[in-house]
Order: structure tokens, then C-alpha cells, then sequence
């Protein structure tokens, strides 16, 4: 028997309950891992409060973590007992111990703990697909990051930053934006204060951004648009203000024969070989130095009714881990 935040039903923060939970042997293809840090996401929220459909109920939330493997299922050849992995996309991370499809797992390379390791799995790797594959950042790209100060948002600038882009962020309070412009900004904008659009116009001189990269949703659909140039890329990745809705195709011509795509880290990690090279790219760049990651905030994980009222309350900065 183990401990693990349990979800029985959709609602708030108050639906997260610490209790024991009964784990079985790992099943062909497994891993059975001790956890020594479990990362926080807003897909957490979403699946707890009912705009992303959860696997079940009762259900053990959370998509990332790390720790040591402590059992295989039949059929697991890449990896062994005793040692250390990391892992995203895979359900029931908010547990002291968690089965994880070893298609889903990556070995920890030397010199990346595991509370970095589960702080950036999700959002790191969201950060490789979007700046190098969603669109290819170089030194020619003028890029705006909606919630610059946010967890992907500060591991996003900072590596678009080392490519050679030039970095506009958003940000929603002074000391929002003071940690981003210390974290690959080159320009940031309080949102709450400031007419982002017109900003970006006069940050640019009227030539505004080859990509923009919006996690935010609502609050900030339909202005992203007009923040790019003729053929520009609009990335909508998240809703933490709300979703999108009645998007008309017809305002992509109007605004300039403009791209836009809603991708998922899901589906660009689909295939080991992509899973694998994702990672590798990101321990590759934060073993360099080029991405410093901050967690900003630690809870622990009978703890996590907090930690999601400070994440929905955007009380938070960087990136957050509970520690099991």
C-alpha cells in the first residue's frame, strides 16, 4: 500500500484527498518507480476540474515525475532495477510510487537530479518541440511568449535566447516581468498595464513577429493575432484563461494570410525516437548552462490542494515540484 492524491470526482482544489491507494505489480511494459519529486502542470488542473476529460474516476492525477525503478514488467529490456528515470504523458504521477509505460521513461543522465528532472520534463520538452520543431527558432526570429514568467515561459525565452531570437514576453505584474527579462527577454510587457499589441508594434517598428507562442487562451485571443506580420504563425498551446472559442479561419486571411496550429507535446513525442531526441536536446541545453531552471516553488505532495489554488491563482513563477 501506498499514498496518493485521489481525484473521486470533477471540481476544485478541494477534490485532491491524500489516502492510501493500492498500486499493483507493474504489467508487461512497466515500470514500477519510487518517486522522489512529481511535477506540477495546468493539465493537472485541467483534468481535475473537467475542461480536459479525465481517464476515470476515481483517478490519481499528474503526468510527470521522477525517481528509481524498484520493479519491471514482462518484456522490459531497456531498463533495470535501481536506476534512475524520468518520465512525462504518463497518468497517476501524484503517488509516492507510480506505473509507468517504460515507452514513456528516459534514463537521467548524470548531473540531472530528479526534482529538475520531473520540474521539466513536460514543460521543457514543450519548450524543445515549440521552439525547434513547431517553428525553427534562429538568430532572424522575432518571436512574442505570452506568460513569459510562467514555467514553460521562462525555460522557452531563455533557450530561444541562446538560438539568437529576438524575445518579446508578456507578463501580468511588475515582478512578472523582472523575472522574465532576466530569463532571455529582451523586451517584456505588463499586460494588466499595457496595450500588448500596440507594444509590440512599437517594440518592432511596425514589423511586428514572425511567431507568436500563446498558452494563455481567451484573455488573450483575438489580439495575438494582430501582433503578427503577413504569413506569421500563431501557437496556441494551452487556456489557462479559457479556451478559444468560435475561432473563424476566415480572420487568418483577413489578417494576413496568417498559420496557426494547436499542437501538443503528445504528439510530437508519439514514437521513442522522438521521445528520446527531445529529451537528450533538453538535458543537452540545460547541462550546458544555456537553460537555468528555477523552481520556484516546492510543496509537498499531501500538500497539493495548495499548490493548485497558487496555480490557478497565478501565484506562481517558474516552475513547481512537490517533493514525495
Amino acid at each position: 500500500m501506498t499514498k496518493a492524491i485521489v481525484v473521486d470526482a470533477i471540481g476544485g482544489p478541494e477534490k485532491l484527498v491524500w489516502q492510501d491507494h493500492e498500486l499493483a505489480a507493474p504489467g508487461p511494459g512497466q515500470l514500477r518507480v519510487r518517486q522522489k519529486a512529481v511535477g506540477l502542470n495546468f493539465i493537472d488542473v485541467y483534468l481535475r476540474n473537467g475542461v480536459y476529460k479525465a481517464p476515470r474516476f476515481p483517478f490519481v492525477p499528474g503526468k510527470e515525475g521522477a525517481g528509481t525503478i524498484v520493479a519491471v514488467g514482462e518484456g522490459v529490456t531497456s531498463f533495470k532495477v535501481g536506476e534512475r528515470v524520468a518520465y512525462a504523458a504518463a497518468d497517476g504521477a501524484y503517488a509516492e510510487e507510480a506505473l509507468v509505460p517504460a515507452s514513456q521513461a528516459v534514463h537521467l543522465p548524470d548531473g540531472i537530479d530528479e526534482e529538475i528532472a520531473a520540474a521539466v520534463m513536460l514543460k521543457g520538452m514543450t519548450a524543445e518541440y515549440l521552439l525547434r520543431r513547431t517553428f525553427k527558432v534562429g538568430p532572424d526570429t522575432v518571436m512574442l511568449f505570452h506568460a513569459a514568467a510562467g514555467g514553460v515561459g521562462l525555460i522557452a525565452t531563455q533557450w530561444a535566447k541562446h538560438l539568437g531570437a529576438t524575445v518579446i514576453g508578456t507578463a501580468g505584474s511588475d515582478e512578472k516581468c523582472a523575472l522574465a527579462l532576466a530569463n532571455g527577454c529582451d523586451h517584456v510587457i505588463n499586460y494588466q498595464t499595457t496595450d500588448f499589441v500596440e507594444a509590440v508594434k512599437e517594440i518592432t517598428r511596425g514589423r511586428k513577429c514572425d511567431v507568436v507562442y500563446d498558452s494563455v487562451g481567451q484573455a488573450t485571443y483575438p489580439a495575438s493575432l494582430d501582433c503578427l506580420k503577413r504569413l506569421g504563425l500563431f501557437v496556441s498551446f494551452g487556456q489557462s484563461s479559457g479556451m478559444i472559442r468560435n475561432f473563424d479561419l476566415a480572420v487568418l486571411n483577413q489578417k494576413g494570410s496568417l498559420f496557426a496550429t494547436r499542437p501538443s507535446l503528445f504528439a510530437y513525442t508519439s514514437t521513442r525516437e522522438d521521445l528520446e531526441a527531445t529529451a537528450r536536446s533538453l538535458f543537452k541545453v540545460i547541462g550546458s548552462g544555456a537553460v537555468k531552471i528555477q523552481i520556484n516553488q516546492t510543496y509537498p505532495l499531501q500538500e497539493a490542494r495548495r499548490a493548485h489554488e497558487d496555480l490557478e491563482a497565478r501565484r506562481t513563477t517558474g516552475t513547481s515540484v512537490f517533493r514525495v
